[in-house]
């Protein structure tokens, strides 16, 4: 189920208009307070792309795995509030025992990437592409997809992968199947493959619109890794016109991207990594030292205030911020926990126990083999 689906069947995030008239003081406050009396009972996860106003009653602060994983060792938590997005929230559900109740504070807080595959279109996908290639093909996918495609790649004997973790999870999944299906962002696999030594040519792409295979050579068995026809929003709007300008502009910066980039500018960039890659060589860089940074908005400005020993610019400075992560405000906060406070507890994020159990196997193997 994606996320319109689930706010057409649930009206709760329409929070009351009285909490956009509270001052940030009043709202901090009943915050704190509810976080004291609540004490051990909640646990409020923070992504990295988070505004600051929520990451800062955030009781952990990560990716969306590390905080699901997280969520998920903290046996004393019974209400785990997830300043994430939807996909995020179903991880956490997947991973925590039953009696734990995951809410996500906005029900819009979606993901653009992970909507781009839906099961429906995954079902299709596969009967085409075993017509085409046989029993040929393993299926990965990103964590950023929904709890639906972790089940279809698990009941598949595939893996979920990390930006982190995805070259190793790929390595492994050569040894088992002649090609892969990698869901559902196009990048993140097209530049793993790439730096593993698969060339563009032996790449294809799945159109989930049209279910048509997009390749432009003439041998079919040439082709090794299917790119499903997805993207993060964000990370597509950098360019290489960006890299150029910050090459013009300050020559001696060190420009470091997401791999949910495109090809063309991971390419043209220093680096790439993860969003705890990044943070990480942020951190470990003397002072002085000059960095344009590709990737969400919010965690560039967050990494700028951390660092002010060093010169910090957004790689594309006209970025805005990701749509749904800002979907989460201090007012949506407020109202989660207040309604937990007086039982009305609203946006439950729930997945099905057969769903559940087979995005288990696609994730554990991740785990297994990281």
């Amino acid at each position: 189920m994606n996320v319109l689906d689930m706010i057409q069947k649930n009206e709760g995030y329409q929070i009351p208009d009285e909490y956009y008239t509270l001052s940030t003081e009043e709202m901090e406050k009943r915050v704190k307070d509810i976080k004291a009396r609540l004490g051990d009972a909640l646990f409020i996860p923070g992504h990295h792309y988070q505004k600051e106003e929520v990451v800062v009653f955030s009781d952990s602060t990560g990716d969306s795995l590390q905080l699901a994983q997280v969520a998920a060792n903290n046996k004393k938590a019974k209400y785990i509030v997830f300043c994430g997005v939807h996909f995020m929230a179903e991880t956490a559900d997947i991973l925590t025992e039953d009696e734990q109740i995951v809410i996500l504070p906005d029900m819009r807080a979606g993901c653009s990437m992970a909507d781009m595959a839906d099961h429906h279109q995954t079902d299709r996908a596969w009967v085409e592409l075993q017509k085409l290639f046989g029993d040929t093909i393993l299926p990965l996918t990103y964590v950023n997809s929904t709890a639906a495609i972790k089940a279809f790649v698990g009941r598949n004997d595939g893996a979920t992968v990390t930006s982190s973790n995805a070259k190793k999870v790929v390595s492994w999944a050569f040894t088992q199947k002649e090609r892969i299906l990698f869901l559902p962002d196009q990048h993140l696999g097209r530049n793993t493959a790439f730096e593993l030594g698969v060339p563009l040519e032996h790449m294809a792409i799945w159109n989930p619109i049209t279910d048509t295979l997009e390749y432009e050579g003439d041998d079919l068995n040439n082709i090794k890794v299917i790119l499903w026809k997805g993207h993060c929003s964000v990370h597509e709007n950098f360019t290489v016109k960006n890299i150029e300008n910050v090459r013009k502009n300050h020559p001696d910066m060190r420009i470091i991207v997401h791999p949910e980039c495109s090809r063309e500018v991971v390419a043209a960039s220093d680096d790439n990594g993860s969003t705890k890659y990044i943070i990480d060589q942020i951190e470990a860089a003397p002072a002085g030292s000059k960095w344009a940074i590709g990737t969400e908005m919010n965690l560039v400005q967050r990494i700028i205030k951390n660092h002010p020993d060093k010169e910090i610019i957004s790689l594309n400075p006209f970025m805005c911020p990701c749509l749904t992560m800002n979907r989460i405000d201090l007012p949506h906060l407020l109202w989660s926990l207040e309604n937990i406070e007086k039982g009305n507890i609203q946006n439950i994020i729930t997945v099905d126990k057969q769903t559940a159990k087979d995005a288990v196997k696609a994730l554990d193997k991740m785990l297994e083999l990281a």
